[in-house]
């Protein structure tokens, strides 16, 4: 699909962030990240038909006020110890798509929407934010917002995101720079995670888990609100949990459907663990708008019973996550040895890695020209599963992972066994 790179702007905080602010420390949480970005691509149908000029301005305009409350972001990234918040700013690219929106949102392929939206300028590499601004044939647009998950988890970057959307839309006036006065957002970041997870010395990695070099095939299925309750009903049928979360519950049904799928595919892989990302702010009393890194991983031991209470074992691995584990975290030595049992875990070929990005309003980001139609996101990693709200009601969408569209025909195949009927596939 061709496009035409129209701009390409270094958008800088509209005041400068003062002395007192100018370094900002990672978190023990943030240096064990691989340097990799949290993709963000949302689509737009823009039905005021607004103008490309008109967009674009106010989209500038808007990020570079929001980059002034959320300053580390606009900074440069220090080996692995900490932000230098010097307002070097992000990168903002404009590009004209030949092609309608419709091509993206009817049947949207993951490879291409990142080959598509993705800022593709050389030195992308060097910036916390990079954003593109896509616009399409029929009027409407898009957004790709790659953040650097060394400074920001799902959560923090989802806050980001709505934060630069409030500013847009002109619900965010006053703008004022947190150290010399209060903001108007409706998200008011706190950036103190290093006071709480204290960073090690180490400036290198402490989990490098690097980006596979083999193909990955990222695909969706959208299980609607009423398909979401029948699995929860099913889950807690075959469960001592008789009232399992949404999440647990597609969670649950998913990993059996990764087991039945390794077996008809006859990969010989006979050990299947079941990991979940879990968000440690409530854990530890931190409010929601603490920026930062603020997850762990824990593992659920299973077998390759595809009966197996899968939601007890989910239920009870992210249950302790008490203090024990959480003081574990904030122990250099401790974290090696559970960082080294984690990644050990994660690289087998028949482990199958959850993240929950429910509830984080992503289809709420509206920039003044109406809520997105889809909005898509992904990692390289293999096995791995992004689960979000579903583009329209309270269902979920789970962006899938898997070695190639044979293996996701079986999978989504075996979803559709357990429910007895089609689940939505994009």
């Amino acid at each position: 699909m061709a496009q035409t790179i129209i701009t390409n702007h270094i958008v800088k905080p509209s005041s400068p962030t003062p002395l007192a602010s100018k370094i900002h420390k990672l978190s023990i949480l943030d240096q064990m990240l691989s340097p990799i970005y949290i993709p963000f691509i949302f689509l737009y149908e823009n039905n005021q038909s607004a103008s490309q000029q008109e967009i674009s301005k106010r989209l500038r305009q808007s990020l570079s006020e929001t980059l002034t409350i959320f300053y580390p972001i606009a900074g440069t990234l220090v080996q692995n110890l900490h932000v230098d918040c010097d307002d070097t700013g992000a990168e903002f690219v404009e590009a004209r798509v030949h092609a309608p929106l419709s091509h993206f949102t009817q049947n949207p392929n993951y490879e291409e929407l990142v080959k598509q939206f993705s800022p593709t300028v050389d030195g992308t590499e060097t910036r916390n934010l990079s954003v593109k601004i896509s616009f399409f044939e029929c009027g409407g647009f898009a957004v790709g917002v790659f953040l650097s998950h060394k400074l920001a988890d799902g959560s923090s970057a989802a806050a980001f995101v709505r934060a630069w959307g409030e500013t847009c839309r002109g619900e965010a006036s006053g703008i004022i720079h947190p150290s010399r006065g209060q903001t108007h957002l409706s998200v008011h970041p706190s950036f103190d995670m290093a006071l709480h997870f204290p960073p090690s010395q180490s400036p290198r990695p402490l989990l490098y888990l690097g980006v596979p070099r083999e193909k990955i095939t990222t695909r969706s299925l959208v299980f609607d609100k009423e398909k979401v309750e029948r699995i929860r009903k099913l889950e807690a049928s075959r469960s001592e949990v008789k009232d399992p979360t949404r999440v647990e519950a597609v969670s649950a049904l998913l990993w059996r459907s990764f087991v039945a799928a390794h077996k008809k595919a006859g990969t010989g892989t006979t050990s299947f663990p079941a990991v979940h990302a879990v968000n440690l702010r409530p854990r530890v009393g931190l409010l929601d708008r603490t920026f930062g890194n603020c997850i762990v991983a824990v593992a659920a031991v299973l077998s390759s019973d595809e009966d197996e209470d899968v939601v007890s074992r989910l239920r009870a691995a992210i249950r302790g996550v008490g203090d024990d584990f959480i003081n574990g975290v904030m122990n250099d030595e401790k974290l090696q040895r559970m960082l080294y049992e984690f990644g050990d875990i994660f690289r087998k070929p028949g482990s199958c890695c959850f993240s929950s990005w429910v509830r984080f309003g992503l289809y709420e980001v509206d920039f003044s020209w109406g809520k997105p139609a889809r909005v898509c996101t992904g990692f390289p990693y293999m096995n791995l599963v992004l689960l979000m709200d579903a583009p329209a009601g309270d269902g979920i969408e789970a962006w899938i992972n898997v070695s190639d569209e044979r293996f996701f025909q079986m999978l989504q195949s075996n979803c559709d066994k357990l429910l007895g009927e089609d689940v939505m596939a994009t």
